[in-house]
């Protein structure tokens, strides 16, 4: 199962989608609940842009985000909490690596990351 967030007409999505069905004919839909979409994020501003920093900070295991402790611009010293993920239903912090200011957060609360989804960037 792969796990994606989608945009439709400026409606945000998560969606999951069931790979390898094999050969032959496709395999029947499954119905899911309806998800609700969810709020489109807030223009950052281009300081804060994707991938923005010098030094990345990515996902160590799958999970959710669960908590964002940090916004863009925000002095960290290393070993300060960026954000949280919820893996295997634990809360995980991520942290800092080193001392320097947070260039962009690349996750909304909700979203599902695989390991090593860039989460967020520093610069140093």
């Amino acid at each position: 199962m792969k796990n994606y967030t989608i945009t439709v007409n400026g409606t945000v999505y998560d969606v999951t989608v069931e790979e390898g069905a094999g050969q032959g004919a496709a395999p029947a839909p499954r119905r899911m609940a309806a998800a609700a979409p969810k709020a489109a994020p807030a223009a950052a501003p281009k300081a804060a842009a994707s991938g923005a920093g010098n030094v990345k900070i990515e996902a160590k295991a799958a999970g959710k985000v669960f908590k964002i402790e940090a916004n863009a611009g925000a002095a960290v010293k290393k070993g300060d909490a960026i954000l949280i993920l919820e893996v295997m239903k634990m809360e995980t912090p991520v942290v800092a690596p080193e001392d320097g200011t947070v260039a962009s957060i690349d996750v909304a609360v909700g979203d599902q990351v695989e390991s090593g989804t860039l989460l967020a960037t520093l610069n140093n």
